[in-house]
């Protein structure tokens, strides 16, 4: 049970996905950066980094999950990757070479429950009676996520910071694919999902499941994604990430500011319904800062969780280059989430 457990499967087809010729990159005469990013509401924005990239060829490729992209991004088709701090930590801890250089959008995660689960929103003291209850007559409240992504790790940590434990109070669920979590809600197979947006707010508008809890008060807050390159892109194409951050940190504001913006480029990428875009980007920060500080907070989860077998915490820090955001907003690491 691992982030990354899909990876000899995912490397092939990431590597047969992105090794072939891009001929708008290669007509150009200028620095080439092949980009990936997942299909959630948090990383639709990647897909407008053409747009904004300045004197670089930047060639941006949707995946359907962060952990495709990690794999595109290890096996060196890419040089680039939109992930979650999460796949970050899981990355050291394998000793793959990853290099953190700008976060993008924090948030996007939402708890939903059944229809039926006799719990009101935020009414966490309830859920855990109810947890005890069920537990005690044989039949545990079903948990379910996407194990190792962002979401199940602020559900685990809203979890234990409300004295309920996803080991032995619940029976937990791990459901890979987010398209797949509001039909396990409607079958009634789970009764409880911490799930990504755009998929939470569409859960809640197509009646498949009620708002429970936005699962942010626990040591990782709502940190989500993160923007990672390796060391030898850095050594090779410094120039050329510098022009990533920068467009990354434009298109932050942009869609902070422009939300009719957000919403199409995630209408466009997800084909999901417009009222659905606008009610996932409420659940959503774009913010280009890296936080160091929470970022340690969730390695220790994740090592507490068994998720990873190692203390990366030196590696954590010392992966984290703040050069390229500094140069981009013109403010020290102090003021971008460093310590």
């Amino acid at each position: 049970m691992r982030v990354i457990s899909t990876f000899v499967a995912a490397l092939a087809f990431a590597t047969a996905f992105t090794a072939a010729p891009v001929p708008g990159a290669q007509a150009q005469d200028k620095p080439a950066i092949k980009l990936g990013y997942a299909k959630c509401a948090h990383c639709t924005p990647m897909s407008l980094m053409p747009d904004y990239a300045k004197d670089i060829a930047l060639d941006a490729i949707g995946f359907n999950t962060g952990n495709d992209v990690l794999t595109a991004l290890v096996s060196k088709s890419i040089d680039v990757a939109q992930l979650t701090y999460l796949h970050y930590i899981t990355a050291l801890d394998k000793g793959f070479d990853v290099v953190a250089i700008s976060g993008q959008v924090n948030g996007g995660s939402q708890i939903v429950v059944t229809n039926d689960l006799p719990v009101q929103a935020g009414d966490w003291a309830a859920l855990k009676a109810l947890a005890v209850k069920r537990k005690a007559e044989g039949k545990p409240l079903k948990v379910a996520a996407s194990r190792g992504n962002a979401q199940d790790i602020h559900m685990r940590g809203a979890f234990a910071t409300h004295g309920i434990d996803v080991q032995k109070d619940v029976e937990f669920v791990n459901i890979p694919n987010p398209s797949d979590h509001a039909p396990a809600l409607r079958r009634g197979e789970i009764d409880l999902i911490c799930t990504v947006e755009p998929f939470a707010t569409q859960i809640r508008q197509v009646g498949a499941g009620k708002f429970f809890a936005l699962p942010y008060d626990q040591a990782a807050g709502k940190l989500t994604n993160l923007i990672v390159t390796r060391s030898d892109v850095v050594a090779a194409k410094r120039a050329a990430l510098q022009s990533t951050v920068a467009a990354v940190v434009k298109i932050d504001d942009v869609i902070a500011a422009d939300h009719p913006a957000w919403v199409g480029v995630i209408t466009k990428v997800t084909g999901l319904d417009k009222t659905i875009a606008e009610g996932a980007i409420a659940n959503l920060d774009p913010d280009y800062r890296m936080y160091q500080k929470e970022a340690l907070a969730i390695a220790t989860m994740m090592r507490d969780l068994r998720y990873i077998s190692h203390d990366v915490s030196g590696a954590v820090v010392k992966n984290m280059d703040y050069s390229f955001l500094e140069a981009a907003t013109g403010k020290p690491k102090a003021q971008l989430g460093g310590e």
